[in-house]
């Protein structure tokens, strides 16, 4: 059996009073992939920013361990150092702030924390350079303001650029394929499959199977109304996409 990397008990969670979690379970080991579907309103993107820390959300009670660590207890960039990433629906824009810039002070932010030495700027360079060559991106997306004037697939790959050079243990990709071509969605999925570090995990929340062509399923779980009410593998996605949600409980 593969060691716990995440693991959800009983979890309860809201929002300005509004209960939308309700007593979701959950493990995950390392080395897998976990698909969460469900329809719209089922709680799945809530999943995702509570795991993250979003400040929106109040827990009711249920625990959240991560690496054996209480992860409610973490501020969000202490969980992001100790190597859960999310890759957001729609990443934010932000006037400003090189894109480049943005990368280092993040990259430099995770290596102080685990008390290791910061890289200067052309040691940097050098480590993005391959990362951008792996994602087919252009030099100059570093020196653009983070997100601004981007499309749809570049700020996806953004998305994924970071996840590359900061290494998490645990990536949680929420509808990352949303809006996507074909061509984009495989280029992302083979810098995700190609550059995974040892031991890690993936969740991918999302509604569309397409993307499940490239990363290959380990579990795949159906959340309806804040919780998990059927779990299986590929064989799951198939009969939902032939009965729908309403027969797959």
């Amino acid at each position: 059996m593969n060691k716990i990397l995440l693991e959800l008990n009983k979890l309860e969670a809201s929002i300005e009073k509004k209960q939308i979690i309700n007593g979701l379970d959950l493990k995950i080991g390392e080395n897998e992939i976990h698909v969460i579907m469900g329809p719209n309103g089922s709680g799945k993107s809530t999943l995702s920013k509570i795991l993250a820390g979003h400040p929106a959300y109040t827990i009711n009670s249920g625990s959240v361990l991560f690496e054996n660590k209480d992860l409610l207890c973490l501020a969000p960039e202490e969980r992001s150092h100790e190597g859960l990433f999310l890759a957001f629906q729609y990443p934010i824009e932000i006037a400003g702030v090189t894109n480049y810039d943005f990368l280092r002070i993040a990259y430099n932010e995770k290596r102080k924390y685990l008390g290791q030495p910061e890289l200067d700027p052309l040691q940097f360079m050098e480590i993005t350079q391959i990362m951008l060559n792996k994602l087919k991106m252009r030099n100059e997306f570093l020196h653009r303001n983070l997100n601004e004037g981007f499309s749809g697939g570049e700020k996806k790959r953004n998305e994924i650029l970071q996840m590359l050079l900061l290494e998490p243990k645990l990536v949680i990709l929420d509808e990352i394929d949303s809006g996507l071509d074909i061509d984009a969605i495989r280029i992302i999925c083979e810098g995700i499959n190609n550059n995974m570090i040892k031991n890690s995990s993936l969740i991918i929340i999302t509604h569309y199977p397409r993307i499940l062509q490239y990363l290959k399923p380990t579990h795949v779980h159906i959340m309806m109304a804040g919780k998990i009410v059927k779990t299986g593998n590929i064989e799951l996605v198939e009969q939902l996409e032939a009965y729908g949600y309403e027969n797959i409980e």
